[in-house]
């Protein structure tokens, strides 16, 4: 017996400087596992919730707001440690997006997504339509005036609202394909009624190619131009400007 705890205790001699070495190893370790756990905070953050991170993998597909963020129980506190991790970015207040997937982003797509109630107008429907070659340097977006100004601070992509009454959001209005997306827009019918409209708005050289433009466009209604004026109240202005072309 007392052979046996002689070599027990040798053996526990020989550990000895291992086990120093060991619990010395453990120590200069641990600030580089609590950076480490510290890194993957905002991930965890993620990982434990599948839901929100179906919604944040989508990319492109659809921004997530504070409010669908809250709602998955990610707070500002998770959200402020995913920005600092550089997993998701800002994009204007209350919007957020996934930053592995920025660089595949369009304008249209942010469009789409920021303003799903907007319809492409103006200056940025007359490029699409091709009576304008001159590429903007806005978007062109009609929207219901009793929506919240606020929407619209934001740096990037940039936008140029037209407030409307709803009820003048409700015809003339059809899709046009962007790339990687699908956005509203008003028929080219509808366009130049609004252009007829804003005439005092628009450069005088975009009026005019966008007035001559349409009247050489073999698709263009002018029936339904017309009936669009009447909605507007400048059906005569409408016969002024476009009967001396007919």
């Amino acid at each position: 017996m007392n052979k046996t705890i002689k070599n027990y205790n040798k053996i526990v001699e020989a550990l000895s400087p291992l086990t120093k070495q060991a619990e010395m190893l453990q120590k200069s370790i641990a600030p580089m596992t609590k950076m480490v756990e510290e890194i993957q905070k905002p991930l965890k953050a993620i990982s434990n919730n599948t839901k929100i991170t179906e919604n944040l993998t989508k990319g492109l597909q659809s921004l997530i707001r504070t409010t669908e963020l809250n709602n998955l129980g990610i707070y500002s506190k998770e959200i402020g440690e995913l920005l600092s991790a550089g997993y998701i970015e800002r994009v204007k207040q209350g919007y957020y997006r996934l930053v592995e997937h920025t660089k595949n982003d369009s304008e249209a797509m942010l469009i789409s997504q920021l303003y799903p109630d907007g319809i492409i107008c103006m200056t940025s429907a007359l490029f699409y339509y091709g009576y304008n070659d001159r590429t903007p340097l806005t978007w062109d977006i009609a929207i219901d005036r009793n929506v919240s100004k606020a929407r619209f601070n934001i740096d990037y992509p940039y936008v140029k609202p037209y407030y409307i009454d709803k009820a003048h959001l409700e015809y003339g209005v059809t899709e046009a394909d962007y790339e990687d997306c699908t956005l509203k827009i008003f028929d080219k019918d509808r366009l130049i009624c609004e252009c007829i409209k804003h005439e005092n708005k628009m450069e005088r050289e975009t009026y005019n190619k966008a007035i001559i433009s349409y009247i050489n466009d073999t698709t263009k209604n002018i029936t339904n131009l017309l009936e669009y004026a009447k909605k507007r109240n400048i059906h005569k202005k409408v016969r002024d400007r476009i009967g001396v072309w007919l």
